[in-house]
């Protein structure tokens, strides 16, 4: 596999986006994920979008970070949110999840974002069970755009100290 930076608005990338959109609607009844993202949001140093290929070139993952401060959502200063995490079906099992996390979390340490932060939900016991096995933990106070819907599940993980 091959992980490498992309824009949000590549057609790869939109092409999987529109699959993790059909999945979320799937998986919870309605018309997936609302929250309002712009590619603008994943131009380092204050984002990064990836986009993995398989060897035939073909896209199976993308994951994302967006700067996120203290605001009206909930958000603390020093974030970055973890946006758009997907793998395809057949991709799945082979640690490409795991990988695109690393890549991103060193990133966003890098650009100086003290705090990782994510929205899943109940809905998605896979992403809950590979956050937690890679340090991620549930937040008492949620934040994001689905924060005052019960089946959202939020969590962190400190990249460093403040």
């Amino acid at each position: 596999m091959n992980i490498r930076p992309s824009r949000f608005d590549h057609p790869d990338a939109v092409k999987l986006n529109d699959q993790v959109q059909l999945e979320y609607a799937e998986r919870y009844g309605d018309e997936g994920d609302v929250t309002y993202l712009d590619p603008a949001m994943f131009v380092p140093p204050r984002g990064l979008y990836l986009l993995a290929y398989d060897e035939l070139e073909r896209p199976v993952a993308t994951g994302g970070w967006r700067t996120q401060d203290r605001n009206d959502e909930g958000y603390g200063d020093g974030d970055a949110e973890i946006k758009r995490m997907f793998v395809i079906p057949e991709g799945r099992g082979r640690g490409l999840a795991r990988r695109m996390l690393a890549a991103l979390e060193e990133d966003a340490r890098a650009a100086g974002r003290v705090r990782m932060v994510l929205e899943t939900g109940d809905q998605q016991p896979e992403a809950v069970a590979l956050y937690t096995s890679c340090g991620y933990t549930v937040c008492e106070r949620k934040f994001g755009h689905y924060r005052e819907y019960e089946s959202s599940i939020c969590m962190a993980k400190l990249l460093r100290l403040p």
